[in-house]
């Protein structure tokens, strides 16, 4: 069961197993890879963010007569009947998902910061934004600059290295530059591993602050029903 895949909207998914099965929350929490504590959040309405639910049966992730086996024996692991397929992009202009768009203007500082080489159609290209956020961000004309701050956009996930390196190429070759590639690759290190190190950072706190915050909702509801235990015995 452990490479078992998971399903494509696991919080979404698991919101609808809690809302329309009698499942475990151990049994909601393997099948979508998630935390037990976050299943149960979910339950209580404790999650910071509330999701709207997503049928895997309909999704044909499941079928009822697994979520029925479920329900019948608290211990069994419900098998995913269908993986889903990850959506390929092949058209279009690059898509960046919601929660890395608030980091294209670092992303995109940096690249101005140490490729200046790199025009400004190239960059909208490379990281999917419009000449007008380049310029603002150039000009330290950006609504947000006091914020901003330069970071790799390959760290960021803004793109990929290769593509990286193949705009920063041509256009060094278009301007008739040729840079040490040692140095270059000292100083990409340096910037990667320091920014890897701050999201690690950033994830593990926000991780453990998730964690603590189920347990102590968990700790909140049954304190609640042992008090109301009491009351009515009382």
């Amino acid at each position: 069961m452990a490479d078992q895949p998971k399903p494509l909207m696991p919080h979404a998914t698991a919101t609808w197993l809690v809302d329309n099965t009698a499942l475990s929350f151990e049994q909601i929490a393997e099948f979508c890879g998630l935390h037990i504590l976050e299943v149960q959040a979910m339950a209580d309405d404790l999650a910071g963010a509330k999701y709207t639910g997503r049928d895997p049966v309909h999704a044909g992730e499941l079928t009822n007569e697994e979520i029925e086996k479920g329900q019948a024996d608290s211990n069994y692991a419900l098998k995913m009947h269908k993986a889903p397929v990850a959506v390929v992009r092949t058209k279009g202009p690059r898509y960046t998902p919601v929660s890395k768009r608030q980091d294209k203007p670092d992303g995109i500082a940096w690249i101005l910061r140490n490729h200046p080489e790199v025009s400004d159609a190239q960059i909208g290209k490379l990281i999917g934004t419009t000449r007008n956020t380049i310029t603002a961000i150039r000009e330290r004309s950006h609504w947000n600059i006091q914020n901003i701050n330069p970071k790799d956009p390959v760290t960021l996930g803004l793109c990929s290295q290769r593509e990286l390196d193949a705009t920063v190429a041509k256009a060094a070759k278009k301007a008739g530059l040729e840079e040490d590639t040692a140095a270059r690759e000292t100083r990409l290190g340096n910037d990667r591993e320091a920014l890897i190190t701050e999201l690690r950072a950033e994830r593990d706190a926000a991780a453990k602050a998730a964690v603590e915050a189920a347990q102590e909702a968990e700790a909140a509801a049954w304190l609640e029903n042992k008090r109301a235990e009491e009351a009515s015995e009382g």
